[in-house]
């Protein structure tokens, strides 16, 4: 099964791609994570540029999306609200037809941004009918740097329930998949 991890954060040393990264690597056998990190390559979005004009880094995300079994996203929240890069990787997809039945599940790095998460989970249930706003994998990892964060995802405390999650959401992947 293969999943795309999408983080909400441009930034280099983002504590969400770092928690993606960390279950990528301790993702069980027969679930490969690929780890999108590149909303910066991503052009404003406007309705004129879809089609034969869509540009190119849209068209391979929007390839990595049809080709994911399931999406994972795990974003910052930034003015209690959505990172504009994110959202703008949304309204990229929302006309589109490859992210319409794509399961949805979400994972966070920090103890706060519930207003960010509220407003996500409006926005995906909008635009996916297989979001599941009851997988959620929540860990305080804020200013941790990504070697912590593999070391904490991959320690005794944490790895049972990252692979418990990676787990039903494999699972919940393939029963959307078969129905």
């Amino acid at each position: 099964m293969q999943l795309l991890a999408i983080s909400g954060s441009a930034r280099a040393a983002s504590t969400n791609t770092a928690l993606l990264r960390a279950l990528q690597h301790i993702a069980p056998a027969g679930l490969a994570i690929e780890v999108f990190h590149d909303l910066a390559a991503l052009p404003v979005f406007s309705p004129d540029l879809e089609g034969a004009l869509t540009p190119a880094p849209v068209l391979a995300l929007v390839q990595q999306v049809q080709a994911a079994d399931g999406l994972l996203i795990s974003s910052p929240e930034y003015v209690r609200a959505l990172p504009g890069g994110l959202k703008n990787a949304i309204d990229w997809l929302v006309s589109r037809e490859e992210i319409i039945q794509k399961p949805v599940a979400l994972v966070h790095a920090s103890h706060r941004g519930d207003d960010m998460l509220a407003d996500l989970r409006r926005v995906l249930s909008t635009v996916t009918a297989q979001f599941n706003s009851d997988l959620f994998l929540r860990l305080p990892l804020m200013k941790e740097s990504a070697a912590s964060v593999l070391q904490i995802v991959s320690g005794a405390e944490v790895y049972p329930e990252a692979q418990q999650f990676l787990q039903d959401f494999a699972t919940f992947c393939g029963c959307a998949r078969t129905a």
